[in-house]
């Protein structure tokens, strides 16, 4: 016998009631940004590879480490995407959506890819909902779309939430900050992980993001970016909280926050939950990304997005999981009566009735004991004699002719 093939590592079926609850999620957020003028857009499953390596960042982990990237026959590098936003920029680029009124906003449900450690809530390939809103740089546009993403969560019953903001200002004005940063880790050198170390000079920041014990200690006194920022970043900052204020919106401000990827300016956020293990809390996040669509080779145009992660956010539910449809009909059948039994359900079906057909060649009392355990309203039993009808609900039964089933039973269903 050959060797089970299986699953690969870090990766998951979506059996029938999973799929349920992601179509109830996915339901839940089509509404919700409609509502709000997002329309849906899905980007290949692998991409040019300097898509990538251009804006998320060379010295990231995602990019180091964690893309799944190889050539195709003629020699070009593809990526199987990692995230959403750039394709979805490029995307806007491509496709001319600058001639179109802006923002243009958009939403996607799709998978990614990255090879990471599997545990909870973390997977080799995964499920985001993610929301963009291209060409504008008004603050409007950060808080509408981080009230979006919390009345998304709010609607799925997304247990213990707390939104987390902070502002990484613009690009200018961190690139000064980085030097005094990288100088402060160089003093501490010998107290930081060896991985912070490493990546002083290529990516400062995220030792505001470190686990190891001591290079926590050593950040607690580290210089602050948002204490170095100019006037007009910390305005934007301040209208976008003004905002959340208006629309009722609760958050903390942390000057310590920071996200894996590199093309982030001004807003950033996240949804955490309490809910959750403190390594995998965050439900869903994002930010500003003024100066990525200049990356990837297109004109200066402003943006802002989030992502969310489906299974997370799935965790994180307290949504009762969407009950089955109830089966209206149920049909059994003798041998020689297969083909009208079969006429019947495809009659059944086109009526936008729930009708299941016998299909495993039972017999004509184990099909009886399939009608009862699937519950449903109706059982026709297709005999030589006629068709028997049987109201589950305490009707009435009946042999009626076969073409006369649906008659019978439409006034009921």
């Amino acid at each position: 016998m050959s060797a089970k093939i299986q699953a690969p590592r870090g990766t998951y079926d979506v059996l029938p009631p999973g799929a349920a609850e992601r179509a109830q999620l996915e339901s839940t957020a089509a509404k919700i940004l409609g509502r709000a003028g997002y329309g849906r857009i899905e980007t290949p499953t692998f991409e040019a590879t300097p898509l990538f390596s251009r804006t998320v960042g060379e010295a990231t982990d995602v990019v180091q480490k964690e893309m799944y990237t190889f050539p195709d026959s003629s020699g070009d590098s593809l990526t199987l995407r990692p995230e959403g936003t750039a394709p979805v920029v490029r995307a806007y680029l491509e496709h001319g959506m600058h001639k179109e009124p802006q923002p243009v906003k958009l939403w996607y449900l799709s998978s990614f890819f990255r090879y990471e450690r599997p545990q909870a809530g973390r997977f080799r390939q995964f499920w985001q909902i993610g929301a963009e809103a291209i060409g504008s740089a008004d603050p409007a546009v950060d808080a509408e779309l981080i009230v979006l993403l919390g009345e998304l969560l709010e609607a799925l019953g997304a247990r213990d939430t707390k939104l987390v903001l902070a502002t990484l200002g613009q690009s200018e004005a961190r690139a000064a900050y980085r030097e005094e940063l990288k100088a402060y880790l160089r003093a501490h050198e010998d107290r930081l992980s060896p991985e912070v170390r490493d990546r002083i000079d290529l990516n400062p920041l995220r030792a505001f993001d470190a686990k190891h014990e001591s290079t926590q200690r050593v950040m607690v006194d580290a210089p602050r970016l948002i204490d170095r920022l100019p006037q007009e970043d910390l305005d934007h900052f301040e209208e976008v909280k003004a905002l959340l204020d208006a629309a009722d919106l609760p958050y903390e401000v942390d000057t310590t926050l920071v996200r894996g990827l590199d093309y982030y300016t001004r807003t950033l956020f996240e949804f955490q939950s309490g809910a959750l293990e403190a390594a995998q809390n965050t439900l869903g996040g994002g930010g500003r990304y003024d100066h990525l669509a200049e990356q990837i080779g297109g004109p200066p145009t402003p943006g802002m997005g989030w992502a969310a992660g489906v299974e997370r956010m799935l965790m994180a539910s307290t949504q009762p999981p969407p009950v089955a449809p109830p089966v209206e009909l149920y049909i059994a059948y003798e041998p020689s009566q297969k083909a009208n039994a079969f006429r019947l359900a495809a009659d059944a079906r086109r009526a936008g009735h729930s009708a299941r057909l016998e299909l495993a060649g039972r017999s004509v009392k184990g099909q009886l004991k399939q009608a009862s355990r699937s519950g449903a309203r109706y059982v026709a039993v297709f005999g030589d004699e006629g068709v028997q009808l049987r109201d589950r609900e305490g009707g009435e039964d009946k042999v009626v002719a076969p073409e006369t089933v649906m008659h019978h039973i439409r006034g009921d269903l």
